[in-house]
Parts: C-alpha cells; structure tokens; sequence
C-alpha cells in the first residue's frame, strides 16, 4: 500500500496547489480573466494529474499493487468531490463551456479563452505528471514508464460502438448537470461525483469513459492503434453530440441557436386555484349586472 499513500500525496499536492493558484489568481487578476483564464487553466491541470494518476492505478494496481477496481472507484469519486468543492465554477471541460455558450450564459470570446485556457492546464498536467512518474518514487512509477511508450488506445471496441458509447455518457452527464444545476453545491457535487462514477464504471471498458474532450488529448490521443481521426470521432464528436442532445431533450430549444421550443408546449409559470378562479367570473359578472341596472 506504500505506492498507493504516494499517489494519494501527490493527490493532495496537487489539489492544495491548485487552490493557491485560485486564491492568488481571485485577489490580483480581475474578474474576467480570473474566470475565463486563471480558473479554467487551475481546474483543467488539477483534472489531468489526478486522472492520469488513477489511469496508472487502474492499468497496474491490480496486478501490480494487489488492490481491485473498487479501490480506484472509490478514489475516483472522492476526488470529483474535492474538484466539485473547489473549482469554484470552473469546468475544466471544452463540452460544459459550449453548452454555456449555447445556453446564453457565456459569449464568444469568454468561450474562446475558456476553451484556450482548458488545453493549456491539460497540457501542462500531462507534462507534469510525466515528469513526477520519471522519479520512480514507487515500484508503479517504474512500471509505467517502461510502458508509456507503448501506450495502446482506450477504443477497445467498434468505431460506432465506442462513439456512441462517449456520447451516451456525456448525455447523460449533461442531462445530469442541468438537472442540478440550480440545486444546492451540498447536493450537485456528490451527486455529479456519483454520476461520473458510475459512467466510469460502466463504460471504462469500452472507451475509457472521458466524455471531455480535454482530457481526451492530454491522455490517450498520443497512443498507438487508432488514427488521429478516429479518435475525433469518439472523444470529440461524441460527447458534443451528447451534450447538444442532452441540451435539446432538457430546453426543448438550443437558445444560440433558435428560440421555438420543439418539444414543450409554452405554459404559464403561474397556476390560479380553480375556486379562485370561478370566485373572480362570478365577482366580474355580478358587478356587469349592477352596472346594467337603471340609477334613479
């Protein structure tokens, strides 16, 4: 369990520096540049130490370390928790920015820097991590950099298969974070959390279960046995496509798009109480009748 406490470390290093940056960032950036830039890069590194992290643990904890898959699910929902806590707002994922977009809540340019933003800290967490592993601090470290060379695709299924499978997930996930995303953090975050988990859990198999296409790059894009277009079609194609059907089956409308709800019926928010309603026709009827009647 000696390699699996470093990892846990690194863990909490990674998280406790992420979070200094946000703080120094907040208190000398301004507003804007703080949540398109600084923010995004933070939370985009912090996603792609961690999960490459886990992938290791993943690929040789098994084998290599004598602990099962439950011990990886568990870490990797602890850990979406502690990002849900303190990303304070930021996606670190290039779907969850379009789908602002498209819903009104960002514009074009705030959107283009975000996007920006996410490549560089994934970027940078893959160089990062790569840099951490070549220290060998633990026997896994050693293991995987004699393998990270090697590296095979994620894509352990058909080609339609595992781009409908990425873009199951992320509907899913979409559907899931609209769904809460006026709810309180105390509920969305674990509930996000479990979310990812279980998608992870189920379609880790087949795909690797990304459904970011950030994170997509910085992790298996590099590998041999798929072409550079195919992997455009599963990490990329897929989940954009799953976001915008998640998008259009919640709003029934793409608001960037077209205003006309395609499948809700436009009702009044507010409901008037049937008696109170028969009250009022009876009240406008009764002074209709008085005012009709001759005035001596």
């Amino acid at each position: 369990m000696a390699g699996l406490n470093v990892s846990i470390a690194f863990f909490s290093l990674v998280v406790g520096g992420c979070q200094a940056l946000r703080w120094l960032s907040k208190r000398f950036l301004s507003p804007g540049a703080y949540e398109c830039l600084a923010r995004e890069t933070a939370g985009s590194f912090q996603l792609c130490t961690s999960c490459l992290e886990l992938r290791m643990l993943m690929e040789i904890g098994p084998w290599g370390g004598g602990f099962g898959p439950d011990v990886v699910l568990t870490l990797l929902f602890l850990l979406f928790v502690l990002h849900g806590a303190s990303f304070d707002g930021a996606s670190a994922n290039p779907s969850v920015s379009l789908q602002e977009f498209l819903l009104l809540e960002s514009n074009l340019a705030a959107t283009a820097a975000k996007l920006l933003a996410q490549g560089v800290g994934m970027g940078t967490g893959w160089a990062v991590t790569k840099l951490y592993w070549s220290w060998e601090l633990t026997h896994f470290h050693l293991i995987q950099n004699l393998i990270v060379s090697e590296c095979s695709s994620s894509i352990r299924t058909s080609l339609h298969h595992a781009a409908f499978v990425e873009g199951t997930c992320s509907f899913l996930f979409h559907l899931v974070l609209l769904k809460l995303l006026q709810s309180h953090p105390m509920y969305r975050v674990p509930a996000l959390a479990a979310t990812v988990t279980f998608l992870t859990y189920t379609a880790g198999p087949f795909t690797g279960a990304f459904f970011n296409p950030a994170l997509a790059v910085a992790t298996t894009f590099h590998c041999s046995g798929n072409s550079f277009w195919d992997y455009i079609q599963v990490y990329w194609l897929g989940p954009f496509t799953g976001m915008l059907a998640a998008l259009l089956l919640y709003q029934g409308n793409i608001p960037r798009l077209f205003q006309k709800n395609l499948l809700y019926s436009q009702k009044s928010k507010y409901k008037i109480p049937k008696a109170r309603m028969v009250a009022h026709v009876e009240g406008k009827r009764k002074g209709q009748k008085s005012n009709t009647e001759p005035h001596a």
